[in-house]
C-alpha cells in the first residue's frame, strides 16, 4: 500500500511539474486531445497501462 501511495505521489508530481514549467505547451497538448478518436485513446492508455504493469511486475520480483 506505501508503494501504491508513493507512485501516486510521483505520478502527480511530475504532472503538476510539466503544467508549472510548459503551461502554453500542456494548454495545446489538451486541445488536439480532441482530435483523437476514442478508440485510438482506449487503445494508446491499454498500451501504457500494460507497459506500467510489466515495468512494476519485473521492479517487484
Amino acid at each position: 500500500m506505501k508503494e501504491l501511495i508513493i507512485a501516486f505521489g510521483l505520478f502527480l508530481f511530475i504532472e503538476g511539474i510539466l503544467y508549472a514549467i510548459f503551461p502554453s505547451k500542456m494548454k495545446s497538448m489538451l486541445k488536439k486531445l480532441e482530435i483523437v478518436n476514442d478508440s485510438q485513446l482506449r487503445t494508446g492508455g491499454l498500451i501504457f497501462a500494460i507497459i506500467g504493469f510489466v515495468i512494476i511486475y519485473y521492479i517487484k520480483s
